[in-house]
């Protein structure tokens, strides 16, 4: 059960992908903010995927998962804390990620990952009927 107390837009809730970790469940998004962590860190989010995919240390690929997880599940959080400044979260550490994972969880979070990737980057495009059609 998703913990209700961490209240977003409908907007988030649309752009948002669910995960447990250690019985608590976590919204992942995809926002401004961990763009620019994952541009910072990847040089862009094109990059990601290649990065993720050609690491060859398995120790490495691990923190680089759990670091991705650790921000997407923090964003719901963030967006919380600045909606509800009296009703604040503690943000998900990566220690507690690795903690409460295990190795087949952070592989089945791949799936998460890219939905909320995948959602956090799709373009809602409106056609509006066109204003300069002639009466005839």
């Amino acid at each position: 059960m998703v913990d209700e107390s961490v209240k977003l837009t409908e907007a988030a809730e649309d752009r948002s992908a669910i995960i447990n970790v250690g019985g608590t469940e976590f919204k992942m998004i995809l926002t401004t903010k961990a763009t620019k962590a994952i541009a910072g860190r990847y040089g862009g989010l094109e990059n990601l995927g290649e990065k993720l995919m050609k690491t060859e240390n398995f120790e490495m690929a691990l923190d680089e998962v759990v670091w991705l997880i650790t921000l997407l599940a923090n964003q719901s959080i963030q967006i919380h804390n600045i909606r509800n400044k009296d009703n604040k979260k503690e943000l998900l550490t990566e220690e507690e990620v690795e903690l409460l994972t295990t190795p087949f969880d952070l592989a089945s979070y791949k799936n998460a990952i890219m939905a909320s990737m995948m959602k956090g980057t799709k373009r809602n495009v409106e056609s509006e009927d066109s204003k300069n059609e002639v009466v005839g």
